[in-house]
């Protein structure tokens, strides 16, 4: 108990030491583009506790959880089958490197042209700029399986299910947990570039309405709340991790402790 309230001190001290900086250096600011942080707040408690969840908060996070767990599906089976099946994967390697090199904002307006404007756009765009992180580290996750395991399943002749669900799965999950958490990063900022040209709800959305329309504190407040935001999902994703990947740690500390030793 003692060492996490340590870790959470450790990570909310900046955080902490920045936001009163800001308060105080904004205090007594005129300015229309940079207002009081007094002022942010006093929107931020207007229109997210809890006015405009529903409009607005629930859309973005349907986007990014639907677009990141569709991507995993894909990203997961398909990377499986690339790594088992070699010929494959020299095939369109250059086909996967190409897609993974493409600015994601730059399929935007193709994307748009095809489904328009409205959930499918940002659906679409979130799943085509997230499934490559996970894609590509399922098969470097498969490929980078020790051999000796490897052959020595086979060697004792573990059926071909269990060698997959309790060795190569097992062994891919650092790598494919990875991508993931890579993904799920992009999956936030797709999802807010998406709603301010493809949406009329959701957080981006609001935050570029409020900017055109001179609402300067809403626009900050959409801001903060997007940063909250992206460290709840964040926190929340390696708490999943932790738990995931538990064995794996326990492993890294036991070699660790051993070397050590």
């Amino acid at each position: 108990m003692t060492i996490r309230i340590r870790t959470l001190a450790q990570e909310l001290w900046l955080p902490v030491a920045l936001v009163t900086a800001w308060w105080f250096a904004s205090k007594d600011s005129t300015s229309v583009y940079f207002p009081p942080l007094s002022r942010i707040m006093e929107s931020f408690r207007d229109l997210w506790l809890f006015e405009r969840v529903g409009s607005d908060v629930v859309p973005t996070l349907q986007t990014v959880f639907l677009g990141l767990g569709l991507s995993v599906l894909i990203g997961v089976a398909v990377g499986t089958v690339l790594a088992f099946w070699p010929p494959v994967h020299r095939a369109v390697e250059p086909m996967l490197q190409f897609g993974w090199s493409i600015p994601k904002l730059a399929i935007l307006p193709a994307i748009m042209a095809i489904f328009g404007i409205g959930s499918e756009t940002r659906l679409v765009f979130v799943v085509l700029g997230t499934v490559w992180p996970i894609l590509l580290s399922t098969v470097e996750g498969f490929r980078s399986l020790d051999a000796v395991v490897v052959e020595t399943a086979r060697s004792y002749r573990v059926r071909t299910v269990d060698r997959f669900f309790r060795i190569y799965l097992p062994g891919a999950s650092p790598a494919i947990i990875a991508g993931i958490r890579t993904s799920l990063e992009i999956a936030l900022a797709l999802t807010v570039v998406s709603e301010m040209v493809a949406s009329s709800s959701g957080v981006g959305f609001f935050v570029l309405q409020s900017q055109q329309s001179f609402a300067i504190p809403d626009m900050w407040a959409g801001a903060l709340l997007l940063g909250i935001i992206g460290y709840a999902l964040n926190l929340g994703f390696r708490l999943i991790e932790h738990r995931v990947l538990r064995w794996h740690t326990g492993r890294i500390a036991a070699v660790s402790g051993g070397e050590h030793s």
